[in-house]
C-alpha cells in the first residue's frame, strides 16, 4: 500500500517539465495500446503570455484549416483499462460515466510509465486554480461578494458525495484493487477537477465526451467561435480555424459562450476587462416573508421548481431575461392579483407556454423598483470587497502560499470588477426607466 501511494504521489506531485518547443500531432494503433507522436508542420505547444502553455502557430495558418488530427479514445467510459479488473468491478456497479471517468485517471496515473497513458497523464496540472482547489477559507475571503462562491461550494459538496457512494458501495469492499493510499477524496477531487476541465463535448458522436491528449492544451479566447468536434473524414478530433493566424501567433478555441465566473469555476482564469461578450453576473431574488400572501407564492414557486430564498438570474450588459422580470412581478403582486401568481411563477421558471410578453403595468415600477434595490445591494458587496482587498493581509508565511494568496486575490478582484460593472449599467438603465415613468405620470 506504501509503495501504491509513493508511486501516485511521485505522478501526481513531481511531473516533468515539458518541452517549450515540442510540436506534433497524435495518431492512435488500435494494434498496439501506446500513443506515437508524429510531427506537425502548423502548430507546437509552447509558453504563452496567456496560460503556462498553448498551441502556437509554427507557419502561417488560413482561415478555414483544419488542426490537430487526435483519436478521440483517451479517456471514454468504453476504453480499455491497464488494470482490467478494476475496469471491470466499477462497469458492474453501473457507476456513472464522470466519476467512471474520474477513477480510470487515477487508476492509470498510479501505474505511471507502464500506463498507455503515462505521457498525457504526466502533462495534467498538479494543482490547478480552478474553483474545485480553492479551500473553503479562500472561496469565503476572496469571493464572498460573488454568487459563484455558493456554485463552487456546491459543486465541491457533490464530488465529495460522489467519492462517499463509491467508497461505502466499492471501494472500501475492494480494497486489493482500490487502496485508500491511491483511491482518497485528495485524488478524486483532483482527477474530477481534470475532467470537468479538459472534458470535450463530441457533438458529431451523439453526444459523447472523452479526454482528448494535447489537444486540450488550446487556450480560450472569447474572439473565437471555433471548437473541437469529431470529424468523420478524418476519423479524428479536429478544430476548424475561424480566423487567419501568423507564425508564432497562439492558436485559439473557445471553450463556449460561458461568463467570466464560469470561466473561473472550471478553468481557473478570468479574460480580460471587457472582452468577454458573453459575460454576465447573477442577481439573487427572494421573496419577502412579510408578504401577505407568502405562503400562497411560495407554493407557486416551488410547483415550478424555484426557491422563494436566493432565486439567481443572469444579467448581462445587454440586459436581463423575461423570468428575472416574471419573478419580481410575483414578489410585489398585491393579494388582489392572486389568480396570476401561478402564471407569474410559470414564466418566471420558464415553463410557460403563453404570454412570452408578460407584462402588469400597474406593478411595473414597484417591479422594477424591486431589481433595482437588489441590484444596489450587490453592488455594495463588491464595492465593500474591493475596498477591503486593497489593504487585504494575506498572513502566509511560505512564500509558496504567498504568491498562491496573491495570484487568487487578483482573479477574484478581475471577476468582481467585471460583475460590478455589469450590475453598475443595469442600475443605470434601471433609474432611467423608473426616471422616465415617474416623470411621465407628473406629466399626466
Amino acid at each position: 500500500m506504501a509503495e501504491a501511494s509513493r508511486t501516485f504521489h511521485a505522478t501526481l506531485f513531481s511531473l516533468p517539465t515539458f518541452s517549450p518547443r515540442l510540436h506534433f500531432k497524435l495518431s492512435y494503433s488500435h494494434s498496439h495500446p501506446s500513443l506515437h507522436l508524429k510531427r506537425a508542420r502548423s502548430v507546437g505547444i509552447n509558453k504563452v503570455e496567456m496560460g503556462k502553455r498553448g498551441l502556437v502557430a509554427l507557419k502561417k495558418i488560413n482561415r478555414g484549416e483544419k488542426l490537430l488530427l487526435v483519436p478521440p479514445s483517451l479517456s471514454s467510459s468504453d476504453s480499455d483499462w491497464s488494470s482490467p479488473e478494476v475496469g471491470h468491478v466499477l462497469k458492474q456497479h453501473n457507476v456513472a460515466d464522470l466519476p467512471l471517468l474520474a477513477t480510470y485517471l487515477i487508476s492509470e496515473a498510479n501505474l505511471q510509465k507502464s500506463s498507455r497513458w503515462s505521457n498525457y497523464i504526466s502533462s495534467l496540472p498538479r494543482q490547478p486554480y480552478s474553483l474545485l482547489y480553492w479551500t473553503r477559507s479562500e472561496l469565503d475571503r476572496y469571493l464572498k461578494a460573488s454568487q459563484i462562491r455558493l456554485r463552487a461550494i456546491e459543486r465541491i459538496a457533490d464530488i465529495t458525495g460522489t467519492f462517499d457512494d463509491l467508497r461505502s458501495r466499492i471501494f472500501s469492499k475492494h480494497p486489493h484493487l482500490f487502496p485508500k493510499e491511491v483511491f482518497n477524496l485528495v485524488t478524486f477531487r483532483w482527477s474530477f477537477g481534470i475532467l470537468l476541465s479538459r472534458l470535450i463535448y463530441l457533438s458529431s458522436m451523439d453526444g459523447k465526451v472523452a479526454l482528448v491528449p494535447w489537444a486540450d492544451m488550446l487556450n480560450h479566447s472569447c474572439e473565437v467561435e471555433t471548437y473541437l468536434n469529431y470529424d468523420k473524414s478524418s476519423q479524428a478530433v479536429v478544430f476548424t480555424t475561424d480566423r487567419a493566424y501568423q507564425s508564432g501567433e497562439q492558436v485559439f478555441i473557445s471553450y463556449g459562450k460561458k461568463s467570466n465566473a464560469e470561466l473561473l469555476l472550471s478553468y481557473g482564469f478570468v479574460p480580460k476587462e471587457g472582452t468577454n461578450l458573453n459575460d454576465s453576473v447573477e442577481l439573487p431574488l427572494s421573496l419577502k416573508i412579510s408578504d401577505k400572501c407568502y405562503k400562497q407564492k411560495l407554493k407557486a414557486l416551488k410547483k415550478h421548481g424555484l426557491s422563494a430564498s436566493s432565486q439567481c438570474y443572469p444579467i448581462q450588459i445587454s440586459g436581463w431575461p423575461l423570468e428575472l422580470m416574471a419573478y419580481a412581478y410575483l414578489t410585489v403582486s398585491p393579494p388582489s392579483m392572486s389568480k396570476q401568481f401561478e402564471e407569474m411563477a410559470a414564466m418566471a421558471s420558464n415553463e410557460s407556454i403563453i404570454r412570452k410578453d408578460l407584462r402588469y403595468p400597474e406593478i411595473e415600477e414597484k417591479a422594477l423598483q424591486f431589481i433595482l434595490d437588489n441590484c444596489e445591494s450587490s453592488i455594495s458587496k463588491y464595492s465593500k470587497f474591493l475596498k477591503e482587498s486593497g489593504s487585504m493581509d494575506l498572513d502566509i508565511t511560505s512564500q509558496e502560499l504567498q504568491n498562491r494568496g496573491v495570484f487568487l486575490k487578483q482573479l477574484a478582484v478581475d471577476l468582481c470588477i467585471s460583475e460590478q460593472k455589469i450590475l453598475h449599467r443595469a442600475q443605470y438603465i434601471l433609474k432611467r426607466r423608473l426616471r422616465d415613468m415617474r416623470s411621465g405620470e407628473l406629466r399626466a
